[in-house]
């Protein structure tokens, strides 16, 4: 996993470099940007991350219109992350990569910018803490004891209409891509679950070991696939 939360444009020298602090709200956008190393030239050699060359990931300051998007990268170094309409407001923009060259050679990195949606729009609250969430006719139960600063064991099971799903499909290598957001900061976390990927027969349990670096509620997505189609649940928890 990452070290760090994520919330700085710059680590190790590695810098995320963009021009573009706005973006249009309530349609499409387009984000452009380039990873560059210590000379200040953008790196275009990156290893493979649960099958991606970099994760690319926008969330709303009050942890709302989560969005996980791989973005392309031209020869030049410069990417290109393509997002759904945005809600007005103050969003962080994330990178996750891992380079294949140079000093930070096989090292986790997680770099962010901020960026700004005119406009007006109401900031929603953060749901409670819970202990289960439905997306999609689907029910997903946790439970852990989860510990700031201490890896602490994480348990999701997955049922539909009261029955055990175990037909969870491979998404990006795994059979749920889980993503933690701290409420106040947006400092990041990415967690990936412990259960072995056997083929289209995922579930009905994932167990995650996790390492949040914060006490607090944590926003966590949860995002998982059957029968081709991909499913993102949302839930707060609280980490003591």
């Amino acid at each position: 996993m990452p070290t760090g939360n994520g919330l700085a444009d710059r680590q190790d020298g590695y810098t995320l470099a963009s021009d573009t602090n706005r973006l249009p709200a309530g349609k499409t956008a387009t984000y452009r940007f380039a990873i560059t190393s210590s000379s200040g030239k953008p790196v275009t050699v990156f290893a493979l991350d649960q099958t991606k060359r970099l994760h690319f990931y926008a969330i709303r300051s009050d942890l709302t219109g989560f969005q996980h998007v791989h973005p392309t990268m031209a020869s030049d170094g410069t990417w290109t992350a393509s997002l759904a309409a945005l809600q007005p407001g103050s969003w962080r923009l994330f990178t996750q990569f891992m380079p294949d060259t140079g000093p930070g050679k096989g090292q986790d990195f997680v770099l962010s910018r901020t960026v700004t949606v005119p406009g007006s729009a109401p900031t929603t609250a953060l749901p409670a803490p819970a202990s289960s969430t439905t997306s999609d006719g689907y029910t997903l139960t946790l439970s852990g004891d989860l510990k700031a600063g201490t890896a602490s064991p994480l348990t999701v099971t997955v049922h539909k209409d009261g029955k055990p799903v175990t037909d969870l499909q491979p998404y990006l290598d795994t059979y749920a891509h889980l993503t933690a957001f701290h409420q106040g900061d947006e400092a990041f976390a990415h967690l990936h679950p412990q259960t072995k990927v056997n083929g289209s027969h995922g579930g009905p349990t994932l167990d995650f070991m996790t390492a949040l670096p914060a006490s607090g509620n944590w926003r966590l997505f949860l995002q998982f696939q059957t029968a081709g189609t991909l499913h993102t649940a949302a839930v707060t928890l609280h980490v003591s």
